[in-house]
């Protein structure tokens, strides 16, 4: 059985920074080093102060410690993590620009008065969970030892469940939506019509190959088809199948 260390070690790069950045903001704001109203998501100060900072720090505050903040950083660790090192290994860069663009749909989405949000931390990570959902949908998820379901359905038990034990609705829901738009624009909508909506941009490809960041960018062939690419080729009615590159399954 592996250490912890060797265990935080083994973790893909994205997921470990992200959760690991979720770790020390919210650690910073209960004992006092940072302060929530200087690190919230307010547009006005953004615009008038250029506290541009506040656009980044939102996403890396999941709660005060508690069993939710816990909860959260479990669902870093297991569906960012299996997401990383299953549909997206070896392709770092996509799912950076995954995350990427779940946080500039976030932002976009919270401008809109019914749905800002604070803080969107908690957003991010429902993206993840409904993005994982849809490439591994059979898969049984077994809920606090009550309920087993398909992992289809596990962003909607969670949201209730959240909703139950009083938590706010907006934050779950943000998540859904920005992971639904990023499924339908690079598997849904290519797997149906053949036109690519959403691909990786080439920065984001020189960036982590600059910085070395997971591992480097392979070479398609036929044992390992391009997500975006398969979904191209394939037919119209292979589209409501739902699992992206895997579609042999």
């Amino acid at each position: 059985m592996s250490s912890p260390a060797e265990y935080y070690k083994s973790l893909p790069p994205i997921s470990k920074v992200y959760g690991t950045l979720c770790l020390f903001l919210t650690t910073a704001v209960q004992f006092g080093l940072l302060y929530l109203p200087d690190i919230a998501l307010m547009y006005k100060p953004v615009f008038s102060s250029f506290q541009v900072w506040r656009l980044i720090t939102t996403f890396f505050f999941l709660g005060n410690f508690s069993i939710n903040f816990g909860i959260r950083l479990l669902m870093i660790a297991r569906y960012g993590v299996q997401l990383e090192k299953g549909p997206f290994e070896r392709r770092t860069a996509d799912f950076l620009w995954m995350m990427i663009f779940g946080a500039l749909s976030l932002l976009v989405l919270s401008a809109i008065p019914i749905f800002w949000s604070p803080f969107l931390g908690i957003s991010l990570v429902f993206m993840l969970l409904y993005v994982w959902s849809r490439e591994f949908p059979n898969a049984q998820i077994n809920i606090y030892g009550l309920v087993t379901l398909k992992a289809f359905y596990l962003p909607w038990a969670m949201l209730a469940l959240d909703v139950i034990f009083g938590a706010p609705l907006v934050p779950d829901l943000l998540g859904i939506i920005a992971g639904h738009l990023y499924y339908f624009l690079t598997v849904l909508h290519p797997l149906a019509t053949g036109n690519i909506l959403l691909r990786t941009p080439r920065w984001v490809n020189k960036l982590v190959a600059r910085w070395r960041i997971g591992a480097p960018t392979p070479t398609y062939n036929s044992a390992q088809p391009d997500r975006t690419t398969q979904a191209a080729d394939s037919t119209t009615s292979a589209a409501f199948r739902g699992r992206s590159y895997r579609l042999n399954d």
